[in-house]
């Protein structure tokens, strides 16, 4: 990038009297000649040319020459730039009963849960699909089914989008495992990067699942995808795409039903477009892009 410096006419106000009319024009004469800086996208490398934007910038809102302002997620180039829609699960049994989820398959919808669903469905009809992946995790599942209603693709079912694994903390209630296990409930909640169990970091562990989950999604063929997953892995997915690092699990929220929109160049780079919308729960508001 090329600069080069200008001038700027700031004009000099004064309260003299007619007599020092001279000595205040000296001084406006000296203002007017500011100096002001006019940045151009010229550079010693020449001009900046649409090849160039595709294949040298991040995806960073046009901030040329932003270095590392992304990282690519794929650390491969994409067939072409990438749109996902991420979809928290409804709300579900165990949501509702104040229990420790995880992985397991014993959690199912209730009927708000079915509602949010089909709330997200109505949402998200006017935008086109090429596939739609989810956790086969009953209650994500049953999720997916309501919002791909109608549409002819198939349903993809992934493992890695499975929630993390929460071992004998699964099934007990909050209160419950607070005061059974209060050392690994504290833990969880508090420091999840640090939550150890029956020899494994179960976060640490979900942040390299969702990475195998974004390659498995990214190089599909298709250019705008649809993901109906979990809340930890969620936090998961997004995190990972944005380089940040188990520490940050908690930084993000999710509600049931709440969609989040990514857009990926061909260098695998991500955008966060929009986190955790809702407006669809509370009104007939539909998405179109």
């Amino acid at each position: 990038m090329v600069c080069e410096a200008l001038s700027l006419t700031i004009p000099f106000f004064t309260n003299l009297a007619s007599k020092d009319a001279k000595l205040a024009t000296n001084r406006y004469n000296l203002c007017r000649s500011t100096p002001r800086i006019r940045c151009s996208s010229s550079s010693a490398e020449g001009p900046v040319t649409a090849d160039k934007l595709e294949n040298d910038y991040a995806l960073t809102g046009t901030a040329y020459d932003f270095e590392r302002g992304t990282i690519s997620i794929t650390r491969e180039s994409l067939s072409s730039p990438k749109k996902v829609i991420l979809v928290r699960h409804g709300l579900s049994t165990w949501n509702e009963e104040g229990r420790v989820q995880g992985s397991s398959n014993l959690s199912v919808l209730t009927e708000d849960g079915v509602k949010q669903a089909e709330r997200c469905r109505h949402a998200l009809a006017k935008m086109h699909f090429d596939k739609c992946f989810s956790s086969p995790i009953s209650r994500a599942k049953t999720t997916a089914e309501v919002l791909w209603q109608g549409r002819e693709e198939p349903l993809v079912f992934l493992d890695s989008l499975k929630e993390a694994h929460l071992f004998f903390l699964e099934g007990m209630k909050n209160v419950d495992a607070k005061v059974i296990y209060p050392k690994e409930y504290i833990t969880w909640r508090e420091d999840p990067a640090n939550f150890y169990v029956n020899g494994v970091y179960p976060l640490r562990r979900l942040w390299a699942t969702a990475r195998d989950a974004w390659r498995e999604i990214l190089f599909t063929p298709g250019e705008s995808f649809l993901v109906v997953t979990h809340k930890s892995i969620v936090r998961a997915l997004i995190c990972t795409a944005l380089g940040l690092p188990p520490e940050r699990f908690r930084s993000i929220d999710v509600n049931n039903g709440g969609i989040s929109t990514f857009v990926f160049n061909k260098r695998g780079e991500a955008m966060l477009q929009s986190l955790n919308m809702t407006a669809h729960m509370y009104s007939d508001h539909v998405y179109l892009s």
